[in-house]
């Protein structure tokens, strides 16, 4: 909802100097947050109960930045659409950890990259061939037919790559074979049929295994990587040790394999708890009494 409230005024947003979009996009996010309050009350209950030795105060802040930082995602989002491309990179985006890519890369089996709805995920995978790292991008549709295809056109012209949710899997072994990157997010909520459960916050989440089983295939190494926004607007990427890929695509070794991608998202989460997006209804999907989530 909030993407469509700049789907028409969106070039002209774009032509606004850095310091008045963040201020839009700070107004943007109070108006979503307060005033339409949306998933307000959802975002409220994950955080509490994520956070339970925060005060209510302290979590009513961390919500308004959330919001705020929603709000600013996306008018530096429409930026780009008149922004050069070889602006993207230099001291508006900095990156640190870039020798774990370059370790990885040197395996010549290409790299998993770990990533979550944390910060301006959008900008972290539209920036990332701009360092010189090909990225192929795992993406469901969005509904409204305009903004899917100016969200494409906008991550296409910085050169990303995209293959569809369904039937993605051997684009991305090919081109993990080319010793490219495949970018995953793995905090979105799954269905029973297609997740297995692994704890999040101290409470089972239906996950996606797809990435287990991909590095397991693969044997291509996982690289965790996140963006922060910096006090004076700009961003930091920070990309993680390796995380070596399981051993094999046996059941209790992908689970396992999936519990340690979570928890990663988790410490990530739990040292930034504003980047994340508690409006996502990450709990809904709930494991059935008879298959509980072991310790």
């Amino acid at each position: 909802m909030l993407r469509q409230l700049l789907i028409l005024p969106a070039k002209g947003v774009g032509a606004l100097p850095l310091p008045l979009a963040l201020a839009l996009g700070r107004g943007l996010g109070w108006f979503y947050g307060s005033v339409i309050r949306y998933h307000r009350r959802d975002a409220q209950e994950a955080l509490t109960r994520s956070f339970p030795e925060k005060t209510p105060a302290e979590c009513r802040q961390i919500i308004r930045r959330m919001y705020a930082g929603l709000g600013m995602n996306l008018v530096e989002l429409m930026r780009l659409i008149s922004l050069d491309p070889d602006q993207l990179t230099g001291d508006y985006i900095r990156i640190e950890g870039e020798e774990h890519i370059r370790q990885a890369l040197e395996r010549k089996k290409g790299a998993l990259v770990l990533t979550g709805h944390i910060g301006s995920w959008d900008l972290l995978c539209t920036v990332t061939p701009r360092f010189g790292y090909p990225l192929t991008v795992i993406t469901k549709k969005i509904k409204q037919e305009s903004l899917n295809r100016l969200w494409l056109d906008i991550r296409e012209r910085f050169g990303v790559q995209f293959v569809p949710a369904h039937n993605a899997y051997r684009q991305c072994l090919k081109a993990l074979r080319n010793n490219e990157l495949i970018g995953f997010i793995l905090d979105q909520n799954m269905i029973n049929t297609e997740g297995v459960f692994v704890d999040f916050f101290s409470k089972p989440a239906c996950t996606s295994p797809g990435l287990a089983y991909m590095a397991a295939q693969s044997q291509a190494p996982v690289i965790p990587a996140f963006i922060r926004r910096r006090p004076d607007g700009g961003h930091v990427i920070q990309i993680l040790p390796l995380i070596e890929p399981p051993s094999s695509r046996d059941p209790e070794t992908i689970h396992n394999a999936t519990q340690i991608y979570t928890r990663t998202l988790e410490d990530y989460i739990r040292r930034n708890p504003e980047d994340w997006i508690w409006i996502h209804r990450r709990w809904r999907t709930q494991p059935p009494p008879e298959s509980a989530l072991k310790d």
